[in-house]
């Protein structure tokens, strides 16, 4: 099995909140760059009391705070309390998406932004928002802070900083040298991914690198707003049908 497949099977297990499945790929290898991932499917598989989980859950604390990424800090808290070897921190649960959270998040300040229903955890970015008013959906109080946390774009830069980070981390010379030189200037998100485009196995690594770097800091700004992600099978199961 190659790392695309394993990672989508990984991202299908912690989806579905399948804890056995997640447990018997990460008996296999745990895949690079997975740690926020893999721990979301931790709490979920330790909540149903997935035999295994807890071993494994003890593993990934000990893995992130190795690490000690942005967002990583507040996993492993969350992971601990689960366990009952850490204290529980005074957080709102809420069932939010926090790929869909990063993108609006990291978006651009002058045109993005959103906000989430803080009934259902829905991530709402902001052209969802204006189409909303514009076809009088919008419910009649749209600045309710009671029903809606804003989120407010902070731009790329944290993202840019991944780039520089991740180039850092590259052993091979002449690549590391190419990867840094198409960071140079405007358009170094385009020249990067061109770039990486040259070596499949490599852009496979940065996308992992990358996609867990902006859950972790999805998860620190949640928990700064005073709230804690949990599986979104739990929204799904809320649903009236």
């Amino acid at each position: 099995m190659d790392d695309l497949e394993r990672r989508r099977q990984l991202r299908a297990a912690v989806a579905t909140a399948d804890g056995e499945t997640l447990l018997s790929l990460l008996q296999r290898s745990w895949p690079d760059h997975a740690l926020q991932l893999i721990g979301d499917g931790l709490l979920e598989a330790l909540a149903r009391g997935a035999t295994g989980a807890r071993e494994a859950a003890v593993e990934c604390v000990t893995a992130l705070g190795e690490r000690d990424w942005e967002g990583d800090e507040e996993l492993s808290t969350a992971l601990a309390a689960r366990l009952g070897t850490g204290a529980t921190r005074l957080l709102k649960p809420l069932p939010v998406d926090l790929e869909q959270l990063a993108d609006v998040l990291e978006g651009d300040p002058v045109s993005s932004g959103g906000r989430i229903d803080l009934d259902d955890g829905e991530v709402w970015p902001m052209p969802a928002v204006e189409y909303a008013i514009e076809v009088g959906d919008e419910e009649a109080d749209e600045d309710d802070s009671e029903h809606w946390l804003w989120v407010h774009s902070e731009g790329s830069r944290a993202g840019y900083h991944d780039m520089e980070l991740f180039t850092a981390s590259i052993e091979d010379p002449d690549i590391a040298d190419g990867l840094g030189r198409a960071l140079d200037g405007r358009g170094a998100f385009r020249r990067f991914k061109d770039q990486l485009a040259r070596w499949p196995d490599l852009q496979s690594r940065w996308y992992a690198y990358s996609e867990d770097r902006h859950r972790g800091r999805a998860r620190a700004w949640l928990a700064a707003e005073g709230y804690t992600p949990t599986s979104q099978m739990r929204r799904e199961s809320a649903t009236p049908t």
